[in-house]
């Protein structure tokens, strides 16, 4: 698993060992980062605050800083994915554009101060058919987790629907197995 674009591109990406993670495709990481840098919806990258959920290796978070993020705040309760996700901030020196949140991405709360500012964009690539999409949408819009107008790239497998409350839905594609919506934050 390599970055694709980007002031990181080819750099190889640590990710955990084992079948707990499933890392989105390089495939589908580019389709997707492709329709979010051409798509008029879509919240400019340069300069985003980005906070990737179940980030298993922080693939999507790292792309995204990669491609001029300003700064991706990591949320990940499994700890051999932590530490993958602390060895790329290292191997990118990404120090001060980075966090890790050990916490699941289904009760957030109220996003700190100690947070800086709303996120502009988040990614969302929960296991798959287990009913965590919209509680996780749920506590972003709850605890002020997102700007007003802000964009979420949830994944979930092809046959997978979900209530998207207090989000539009504003684009779908599938990239294999598995189904990409971009919802903006109402």
């Amino acid at each position: 698993m390599r970055i694709i674009s980007g002031k990181f591109k080819g750099h190889a990406l640590s990710a955990p060992k084992g079948r707990n993670t499933r890392p989105t495709s390089d495939r589908a990481r580019e389709s997707l980062f492709n329709v979010l840098a051409h798509a008029s919806w879509a919240p400019p990258l340069e300069g985003a605050r980005v906070i990737d959920l179940f980030a298993g290796s922080g693939a999507l978070g790292f792309e995204a800083i990669s491609r001029g993020a300003a700064f991706c705040l990591f949320v990940e309760t499994e700890s051999a994915a932590r530490g993958a996700i602390r060895d790329n901030v290292e191997a990118f020196q990404l120090f001060g554009n980075t966090r890790i949140h050990r916490r699941s991405a289904v009760d957030l709360g109220s996003k700190p101060a100690s947070a800086g500012a709303p996120f502009t964009l988040a990614f969302l690539d929960p296991p798959y058919h287990k009913g965590l999409v919209e509680p996780c949408l749920k506590t972003l819009v709850d605890g002020a987790w997102m700007a007003d107008e802000a964009l979420a790239v949830v994944e979930t497998d092809a046959s997978e629907t979900f209530e998207h409350e207090g989000w539009e839905a504003i684009d779908q594609r599938e990239a294999g197995k598995a189904k990409l919506t971009m919802l903006r934050r109402l």
